[in-house]
């Protein structure tokens, strides 16, 4: 058997489109964070940025589940000095901005560093039906 090593800027990198309505926010994360890193490829590797780029449209309209609309909390320091703690429920969260849920679940599901940051890149989230990547015919995944 032979190793075939493929550069991460030789890379193919495919579209897709998720589309969240009515789905659950932890498993359209996942898909999407799945799906960024390459885990889905057969040329995976951990250290290098192998994913494909994925469109999440209706981030508006995603499900929780369990009451957490009031009891999910989102905490962010405001000024990164003591007595900054903002604290937001999920209501809050999706009435200020609402790819903020969405965005945060699937970064926290990717690694946390420099290679993190820059497959977070590959994620475009939008709160509508309607995305600016047609041109890029995206395939349609099903949860």
């Amino acid at each position: 058997m032979k190793t075939v090593f493929v550069n991460e800027k030789a890379q193919k990198r495919d579209w897709y489109v998720i589309d969240a309505a009515d789905k659950p926010l932890g498993r359209v994360a996942a898909e999407a964070a799945a799906i960024a890193r390459g885990k889905k490829k057969a040329t995976y590797t951990p250290n290098q940025d192998m994913g494909d780029y994925v469109v999440i449209i209706n981030a508006d309209k995603v499900a929780v589940t369990g009451g957490k609309e009031t009891k999910k909390i989102y905490y962010k320091y405001t000024t990164g000095f003591v007595g900054s703690l903002r604290a937001h429920t999920f209501e809050k969260t999706m009435e200020k901005n609402p790819t903020d849920p969405l965005r945060i679940a699937v970064k926290g599901m990717l690694p946390h560093g420099r290679l993190g940051r820059v497959m977070m890149d590959n994620v475009k989230i939008y709160a509508g039906s309607e995305h600016p990547h047609t041109a890029q015919n995206p395939k349609v995944i099903e949860l």
